[in-house]
């Protein structure tokens, strides 16, 4: 700018040192044109702002869908270790009540003689008749506690 004015007041023998520009006045074109720029770049600035608060937003909301999912799978998989655990404790103690029962029977057993065990052949037989059905099989041992039952005398 300098020069410019340099090369007018030279021809009248004036330098000019210092210029202080106090008020420009544009022409109404070129200040709708600087209006329409000066908007543009605020609704720029705005969308610019707004995409990157949806962006965050997005963001956290996909972070605490993450995090709720690791929750629930920490939680399913404690679930199922404490229900495996029960299910085990619960095996455990059905065992130890069938092996005590077996112990009990194998108990009893051991003071039943010939006599009692044909008196139970006896009760078998007697809900055996009141079946519907026609042929019956016997073991081969039914007919030796028989005659253990009826005495030695039965067999002649």
């Amino acid at each position: 700018m300098r020069t410019r004015l340099d090369e007018v007041t030279e021809r009248w023998g004036v330098k000019v040192t210092n210029v202080e520009i106090r008020e420009i006045v544009p022409p109404r074109d070129v200040q709708e044109a600087m209006n329409r720029q000066m908007s543009a770049e605020r609704i720029r600035r705005a969308v610019v702002t707004e995409s990157t608060g949806t962006r965050e937003a997005a963001v956290n909301v996909a972070e605490g869908e993450k995090q709720a999912a690791i929750l629930r799978a920490e939680g399913q998989k404690q679930a199922a270790i404490l229900a495996a655990e029960g299910e085990r404790q619960a095996q455990l103690l059905r065992a130890e009540g069938f092996a005590q029962a077996l112990e009990a029977i194998f108990g009893a057993a051991k003071n039943v003689d010939q006599k009692t065990m044909t008196l139970q052949y006896f009760e078998t037989l007697k809900s055996i008749g009141t079946s519907p059905s026609t042929k019956y099989i016997f073991p081969m041992e039914f007919t030796s506690m028989l005659e253990n039952f009826l005495g030695k005398d039965a067999k002649k």
